[in-house]
């Protein structure tokens, strides 16, 4: 079993406060997910903003178009800061994604993603990693970059 890490960073032209009410809304997560992943919310009633001990369902499409219901729990939130989800249901045998926020100061915000992340089914799911998993998460992370650059622009 293997234990991976995806960790990846962004500037953003935003205040602490514009950050943190867009990233911290569950809602957004769509606009900063591609279309092929066929992301929606099966949450009935979410609130606009994270809370610690939220369960949040998903389906997603990650592979070949299958659908899968993602439960993650918001397991952490510090105001403006930080905030970690945890998956509890999904295609992961672990995943532990930290989303942090560092002021630099000057109207620009470093937006940090680090996931930490197991897959099931040692060893086939380590090979897939390689070949299927890791590909997949860079296209994820490249779009998502470039939807926040568009959503933030300098």
């Amino acid at each position: 079993m293997a234990v991976h890490t995806l960790h990846t960073k962004q500037i953003i032209r935003a205040t602490q406060a514009e950050a943190w009410a867009f990233f911290s809304n569950p809602h957004n997560l769509a606009k900063i997910t591609p279309l092929k992943l066929g992301f929606e919310i099966l949450t009935p009633d979410l609130p606009e903003k994270m809370c610690e001990g939220m369960m949040i369902a998903y389906r997603v499409r990650p592979l070949l178009g299958i659908p899968m219901t993602w439960l993650s729990e918001i397991t952490l939130v510090e105001e403006g800061k930080r905030f970690i989800d945890e998956q509890r249901v999904g295609p992961y045998a672990v995943w532990h994604h930290e989303h942090a926020f560092h002021d630099l100061g000057d109207g620009r915000i470093e937006m940090e993603d680090k996931a930490t992340y197991v897959l099931p089914f040692a060893p086939l799911g380590d090979l897939a990693h390689s070949i299927l998993v890791k590909p997949e998460l860079d296209r994820i992370f490249t779009y998502r970059e470039k939807a926040v650059r568009e959503l933030f622009p300098d």
